[in-house]
């Protein structure tokens, strides 16, 4: 199979596209994770780049422009829906949003109905990003939108604390809450996708923390409903969880995500590959901090090569979770030029 020519490259979106497929080409993508960084490199304040969407795009296609960037990405913080819900949410000027409130029971929880995706600010400017990412860019990215998960969501209505006591106490009350969240995110993700979104990500972040057992009870069937949903609007589906996931990754690959994010926590992914459908990959997994952030040059060479020779070479160039807002402009291009050669053949 021939590589793709580098004298004329692949946009980032046809490169993304044809790694998922199984393709050659002449590198993996570069999909990090930047959103603080994103917002300090173009010189947006953090709460314009979660509230003004086209802030936002313009920041993120100039991130993309200036460190050969292969996506775009909605992504900012985790409040778009739980504000739709009724949170009330904090934006600092430049500091990371915090809701200043939680649903005081299950039972309130339960009264909740699907949002009107139009109706609220946060969930209409994230259509509105993607439609932007498009007008801006046409077909040079691979352009993701995004939805939380059902177990994340139900620990931004509830709290942490309060969800985790949920869990364990209310499983059959949680379950009914989880099941309308998923259908307020598959109006969300249909919406989205009409805009113009290539995949939409799915955040669970708490997964991590919840254990295998309530994680197959509560989560994996909820979050590949919600992959099987993109799949039916032709989109492809990245599933992200922070943390050691190493005792849920392969219910995770079982949901059927294209994309199956890694963080540094999972010792290797060497022994997950074989778990890989043929259309399925990885993205991560180097440390964001003490690699990425304030690691050497050598350090960070050495930890991206390994995890590509650890997912045999089926996995996109990225941190195991959001780059920080100190790491170097060196050091994330140092993450791009890592993979210059390890094509995909």
């Amino acid at each position: 199979m021939t590589l793709t020519n580098k004298t004329t490259p692949a946009t980032g979106r046809q490169r993304t596209l044809d790694f998922l497929a199984g393709k050659a080409t002449d590198r993996p993508p570069f999909h990090p994770i930047i959103m603080r960084w994103a917002a300090r490199h173009a010189g947006v304040s953090y709460r314009d780049f979660c509230l003004d969407p086209a802030s936002k795009c313009r920041a993120m296609i100039r991130c993309a422009e200036d460190f050969d960037i292969d996506w775009v990405t909605v992504m900012s913080d985790p409040y778009a829906e739980a504000s739709a819900f009724g949170i009330q949410v904090e934006y600092p000027q430049n500091n990371l949003p915090h809701e200043t409130g939680h649903f005081e029971s299950v039972q309130a929880l339960l009264a909740l109905q699907p949002y009107d995706v139009a109706a609220h600010r946060r969930t209409a400017g994230r259509v509105e990003e993607i439609r932007l990412f498009r007008e801006m860019s046409g077909q040079q990215y691979f352009v993701v939108g995004w939805v939380e998960g059902p177990v994340a969501e139900y620990a931004d209505l509830r709290g942490l604390s309060e969800a985790s006591l949920d869990f364990m106490d209310e499983p059959e009350q949680v379950g009914r809450v989880m099941d309308m969240i998923v259908e307020a995110a598959k109006r969300f993700i249909t919406l989205q996708i009409e805009a113009g979104a290539d995949c939409i990500g799915i955040g669970d972040a708490f997964c991590s923390q919840i254990g295998p057992a309530l994680f197959c009870e509560l989560a994996y069937q909820r979050e590949k409903a919600l992959v099987d949903h993109i799949h039916s609007l032709g989109a492809k589906a990245k599933l992200h969880i922070c943390g050691n996931t190493s005792a849920i990754l392969p219910e995770m690959i079982a949901t059927g995500a294209d994309i199956i994010d890694v963080d540094h926590l999972v010792p290797s992914m060497a022994r997950f590959v074989s778990l890989l459908g043929p259309r399925q990959v990885f993205s991560g997994n180097a440390d964001p901090v003490s690699v990425m952030q304030n690691d050497t040059p050598e350090r960070i060479v050495a930890t991206v090569r390994q995890g590509l020779r650890d997912a045999n070479g089926r996995c996109i160039l990225s941190a195991g979770c959001e780059i920080t807002p100190d790491t170097s402009s060196a050091n994330l291009r140092l993450l791009r030029e890592a993979a210059t050669d390890h094509p995909r053949s």
